[in-house]
């Protein structure tokens, strides 16, 4: 088995998904979408292929070490970029082809209209073994 990370890239500009952007979905259509993903989990829970997931809220700050002891804080990502990480998926497949496989049917969830929004997924597999340091 070998672990996956599905990051969930909510790209804002219609013309990358297959939708209208997410903030003019009725609320109908928002409580679809979640529970295709509810339900795709559920169904990766039965086969022991679901290890965890989690929606990410569309604010943050980014923050890197100054070398000065404080690190300087930085405002963003915004929902209005036309790149978002909206959420992220662990999974434990057999394969690559498997996680692929996922991975495509996950990108398949409803938007505007119950169309299927065709969502950019990003595909990382965990590291498996510790880098070797060389001295």
């Amino acid at each position: 088995m070998a672990k996956y990370l599905l990051l969930k890239h909510y790209r804002g500009a219609p013309e990358a998904v297959n939708c209208e952007p997410m903030d003019q979905w009725t609320p109908e259509e928002i409580s679809a979408h979640v529970k295709y993903m509810q339900d795709f989990a559920a169904r990766l829970e039965e086969t022991g292929e679901f290890v965890d997931a989690q929606a990410l809220a569309p604010e943050g700050t980014f923050v890197r070490y100054d070398g000065e002891g404080r690190p300087p804080v930085t405002d963003g990502p915004f929902a209005e970029t036309k790149d978002l990480i909206a959420g992220w998926m662990v999974i434990d497949v057999d394969s690559y082809e498997r996680a692929v496989e996922l991975a495509g049917e996950l990108s398949a969830a409803p938007g505007a209209g119950g169309k299927p929004i065709h969502e950019w997924l990003e595909l990382r597999p965990f590291l498996r073994h510790e880098p070797a340091v060389t001295e």
